[in-house]
């Protein structure tokens, strides 16, 4: 069974997203490169269903860093930026996409432009600030402004799974730069091993949710 996940603040908005949850049947037992390479030929074909199938796919190396690359042009192939945690975009039928398995990703939406923004947000990332920097990039990128931005949180894993609440974290990080709307269903990926990975709770051999 695939299931895809939709958060209802971005559905609202008119943003066309997702979130792949677990895919079972899937031998994932790997390292991270392998376990992606079990999962692209389902993870593509969930994009054909989504009507993405011919948006090029943007994802970022995630080095748990605060990187954020800046894609303003168009691209006609799927690409991965190198060095980086995170994306924001102001280009129409580009798909941006964030491998996790208990780090956070960060959905943050410009309706008014219109621009978006996906970050790869765990422990280190968020001690670094990575989602309020990608808010003040785009602020300077497409003239954002935070008030009027909606952010929603993925499942992630939290207490008393791991040891802090990062995604507590994000989201006073979210209010601190000026964010009314966010958003954060309080999913924990360690909880719920039927509908999610978990890098935590399988010792690090596991798939990522896209």
């Amino acid at each position: 069974m695939t299931a895809v996940e939709y958060f209802q603040p971005l559905s609202t908005a008119g943003v066309a997203h997702a979130f792949i949850q677990r895919i079972h049947g899937i031998d994932v037992s790997h390292d991270k490169p392998e376990a992606l390479q079990q999962l692209e030929a389902t993870h593509r074909e969930i994009r054909r269903d989504l009507g993405m199938a011919d948006w090029p796919l943007a994802t970022a190396e995630q080095i748990h860093g605060d990187e954020i690359a800046l894609v303003d042009v168009p691209l006609d192939q799927d690409r991965e930026f190198a060095g980086c945690d995170g994306l924001i975009t102001n280009q129409r039928r580009v798909a941006l996409g964030i491998h996790v398995a208990d780090c956070c990703a960060v959905y943050i939406v410009d309706p008014q432009r219109p621009a978006i923004g996906l970050i790869h947000s765990g422990k280190k990332g968020t001690a670094l600030g990575i989602v309020a920097k990608a808010i003040e990039q785009m602020g300077k990128a497409f003239a954002s402004t935070p008030a009027e931005l909606i952010v929603q949180l993925s499942p992630c894993i939290r207490p008393p799974h791991y040891e802090i609440d990062f995604a507590g974290d994000v989201v006073k990080q979210c209010r601190a730069a000026g964010v009314k709307q966010i958003h954060d269903g309080g999913a924990c990926t360690a909880c719920d091993l039927e509908r999610y990975y978990s890098y935590r709770a399988e010792k690090g051999k596991t798939g990522r949710m896209l």
